[in-house]
């Protein structure tokens, strides 16, 4: 019997990066279908049968902000439906039901709300995240996400911010503007400065060395994500630059101690009454 060799058929290669868990405890919660609260180091995730219902985090605005600052939703709206509910998804749904917003415009900013703070509640941490089961399960009527797209999603932008400038430094420290001196060399590993842009120009405007990107965010409305976007593009073109951190602060060195040695002392006194001689 005559043996034939065949070469076996290649397997897929799978793309690493779109794969790799971000937070294998999020990965499990979604397997198991779970329902509750994760809790990060920079965000909180809500979960309903496995799914992202929604998130929040204190570096981005929240969707009151976004429905808010530029007229989509009064504020007093908002606060209305935000002080007969117990959280703002709630408020949210309330607003949704009672027919104040349209339906897409809530449900494109919810969207917008979510992958944003999940942006940031998927941060890498130093510390565990912490899961709270609830026993009631609850979709709701506005759009949740699965875990994988969240987490896809998170590394498409991760991969982003680096391709516009690698160094995060400007991401969470106080803004301040590059020196405005004329003919300045743009430092190592920047472009020459280029003209800023109109939406590039409203975060610039708000520079001031006391302000993070997520001050500004707030201040303009806008997701955070997409602030970082214009910080770093500004960044890389020399246009601004994160505070240096402050020094460290260093206890002052004690004083000389006094010597109290009695053979020193003598000889100090026999030492004077030489020079007195």
């Amino acid at each position: 019997m005559t043996m034939v060799r065949t070469t076996p058929p290649a397997l897929p290669v799978r793309d690493k990066q779109n794969t790799r868990a971000l937070s294998p405890m999020l990965t499990r919660l979604a397997e198991e279908r779970a329902t509750g609260v994760l809790v990060r180091e920079h965000g909180v995730l809500y979960l309903a049968e496995g799914r992202v219902v929604h998130a929040e985090s204190p570096h981005a605005p929240g969707l009151d902000v976004l429905l808010t600052a530029h007229g989509t939703l009064a504020g007093a709206a908002w606060q209305r439906a935000a002080a007969r509910t117990p959280g703002p998804l709630h408020a949210a749904e309330l607003l949704l039901d009672s027919g104040v917003l349209p339906t897409g415009a809530l449900e494109l900013c919810h969207l917008d709300a979510l992958y944003d703070a999940g942006y940031f509640a998927l941060a890498p941490s130093s510390t565990p995240g912490r899961f709270r089961y609830d026993s009631a399960p609850r979709l709701g009527p506005l759009p949740s996400v699965p875990v994988v797209a969240l987490e896809r999603e998170t590394l498409r932008r991760r991969l982003l911010l680096h391709r516009l400038w690698p160094d995060p430094a400007a991401d969470s420290a106080p803004l301040i503007r590059a020196d405005p001196a004329a003919g300045r060399t743009p430092a190592a590993g920047r472009a020459p400065a280029a003209p800023v842009a109109p939406r590039q120009r409203a975060v610039l405007d708000r520079v001031d060395g006391l302000r993070t990107a997520a001050d500004i965010a707030r201040n303009l409305g806008r997701q955070a994500f997409h602030t970082l976007v214009d910080v770093r593009r500004l960044t890389a073109a020399g246009h601004v630059s994160p505070t240096a951190p402050a020094p460290p602060v260093t206890a002052p060195l004690p004083p000389h101690p006094v010597t109290t040695d009695p053979d020193i002392a003598l000889l100090k006194r026999l030492r004077d009454a030489l020079e007195a001689l």
